[in-house]
């Protein structure tokens, strides 16, 4: 998926400190859910090309991928941080609020220092956006499909690229509540946790911090009321 610089860029300026979302006008929007020690790519690259256990040069090229793109922090390496949660991951833990976090985290730094490289899966972030601000006509039903992926979707789908920042800055302020498709049309209905006893702030952890996350922030997405949590 092709990163739209200007839209990510824009995007980034309305990304909300206090309260962890992305606040458009009377919209706020927010996804769901020391030293490093790295390996260098060329000896990934190495063992990918010749290891004699196909199943393990599979697994080291997907790990490669999953921290170039998800987590590209250390250009041209993988962080040994990364590898420790693409094991656990194989056992089985989910990598959600992995990624959240540091999708968070970055975002946070990034509107700090009001400039800055943005760690973290951009393509991701985007089509997070697009399922919900780019209405087109879809179909319900094909999310009971096993072939039906909302990522492929999203690829497929054609998006103009020749939109300026500055015009991307103006859409995005006049951006309105009814401009917003709050549900996923590929989200299936499900139990969510939204508060931790009677506190609306829960940690998110991350594989190089945490951040804090306000669940009633997407409750909306679930076609609930959405609240503003006390900070």
């Amino acid at each position: 998926m092709k990163v739209d610089k200007h839209l990510f860029r824009a995007l980034a300026q309305f990304w909300n400190l206090a309260y962890s979302c992305f606040t458009f006008e009377k919209v706020d929007l927010v996804p769901k859910k020391g030293d490093n020690k790295c390996i260098s790519w060329r000896n990934l690259k190495d063992i990918v090309l010749a290891h004699p256990d196909a199943k393990k040069r599979v697994d080291v090229f997907d790990l490669s991928i999953y921290d170039l793109v998800i987590f590209p922090k250390a250009l041209g390496h993988v962080d040994e941080a990364v590898t420790d949660l693409f094991d656990r991951i194989d056992k089985g833990v989910t990598p959600v609020p992995a990624i959240l976090a540091e999708t968070f985290r970055s975002l946070n730094a990034c509107r700090k220092a009001g400039e800055g490289r943005f760690i973290g899966c951009a393509q991701l972030l985007l089509a997070w956006f697009h399922s919900h601000c780019w209405k087109v006509d879809k179909v319900s039903y094909r999310v009971f499909s096993e072939n039906y992926s909302p990522l492929k979707e999203v690829v497929a789908t054609p998006m103009r690229d020749d939109i300026s920042m500055e015009k991307w800055m103006a859409i995005l302020q006049n951006l309105q509540e009814e401009d917003v498709e709050w549900r996923a049309p590929w989200l299936l209905s499900d139990e969510i946790l939204y508060r931790c006893r009677d506190f609306d702030w829960v940690p998110l952890l991350g594989i190089w911090g945490a951040v804090g996350y306000a669940p009633l922030l997407v409750l909306r997405q679930y076609r609930s009321r959405q609240f503003i949590p006390v900070t």
